[in-house]
């Protein structure tokens, strides 16, 4: 196992996790709420460090990030365990358990190398499960695929402490965040976690020069308050500019929640809500693929097609912007 990042030592061998809000304090001999940091005689150990659940070359579209580097594909790598508990969870076979006996070791080395053998990849993207858990091996292969050129993504709930956000950032060069609810309750309730330091990470990510997406899985009656989707606008829109890319997901059962699937009228509800608010708006587990293609706010002009896994850019320039208007899909700090 490798040693972990973010902890303090306490009385009688406990020591206390650093890595995200919980802040567990850890006996020796336990885990932590997330499964896969166990202190061992006073020292807390990542039991999931370099244990691969699933790695596949997917399309950047899958991410889901779509307007970072349009139409290309990247090496997912996934690991064992979460620090929330969702009971709607769509990975819970891997995000809601310790790495399993067998579970294929691959050292940082042995993934970037991985990546470099596969013909025009962009890079790497952590994801599947939730990256915050295996910060050591995340942390130890960007800083390394970054030296070789390879781009770095992270998929995550963002509820993770400031220290070691800032410390991975300059290594990253893209997020999805999955902001479950704007809702504190429904965090509580529903994840186990809270609200605020998620929001403070995305005021973070969203001030910085990386390039920021935003997925919302809209649940029926848990988290499709209109009220409160337009608090998640405002704060999206004032933290994150307009330009921001916001995914909304129709919810489909499965793990511990009953509810029913997200009827498409409800997430063309909150569509036409939000592109009155943000520039960017798409719509995911829906059949129709109109909402998934990215128009430009200013003349119309349809600059990314996106159909059946195909990916065109017939209206973007290479400086990522407009042919038509030149109207750019730049942050205003000058991120792609």
């Amino acid at each position: 196992m490798q040693i972990a990042s973010y902890f303090k030592e306490k009385n009688n061998n406990t020591v206390q996790c650093l890595l995200c809000p919980h802040l567990c304090d850890i006996e020796d001999g336990s885990r932590g709420v997330c499964s896969v940091r166990i202190n061992r005689k006073g020292r807390l150990l990542s039991a999931n460090y370099g244990r691969i659940s699933a790695i596949n070359y997917d399309p950047i579209e899958k991410k889901p990030l779509f307007h970072f580097y349009p139409g290309r594909h990247i090496l997912s790598v996934g690991s064992f365990g979460c620090n929330l508990k969702c009971n709607f969870c769509q990975n819970w076979q891997i995000s809601q358990k310790a790495p399993t006996k067998n579970a294929v070791y691959q050292s940082p080395y042995q993934i970037i190398e991985q990546a470099k053998s596969i013909p025009n990849n962009l890079g790497i993207a952590y994801t599947y499960n939730e990256p915050t858990v295996f910060y050591e091996l995340m942390l130890h292969t960007s800083k390394a695929a970054h030296q070789e050129g390879l781009k770095n993504v992270m998929i995550s709930n963002c509820y993770i402490n400031k220290e070691p956000l800032q410390e991975i950032l300059p290594f990253m060069d893209a997020f999805n965040i999955d902001l479950k609810a704007f809702n504190k309750n429904f965090y509580r309730k529903q994840t186990g976690a809270r609200l605020s330091p998620v929001l403070q990470s995305l005021k973070l990510i969203g001030s910085s020069s990386k390039h920021l997406e935003i997925s919302f899985l809209i649940i029926p009656g848990l988290n499709d308050n209109m009220h409160d989707f337009e608090a998640m606008l405002q704060f999206i829109n004032d933290f994150c500019g307009p330009k921001s890319v916001l995914h909304l997901s129709r919810y489909f059962p499965n793990y511990q929640q009953t509810a029913v699937s997200t009827p498409e009228h409800t997430i063309n509800r909150f569509y036409e809500k939000a592109k009155h608010v943000l520039n960017f708006v798409y719509q995911g587990n829906m059949p129709s693929t109109y909402q998934s293609n990215t128009y430009c706010p200013k003349c119309g002009s349809l600059l990314i097609q996106r159909d059946l896994g195909s990916v065109q850019s017939p209206g973007l320039s290479q400086a990522h912007s407009c042919k038509s208007c030149a109207y750019s899909l730049h942050k205003s700090n000058g991120n792609a």
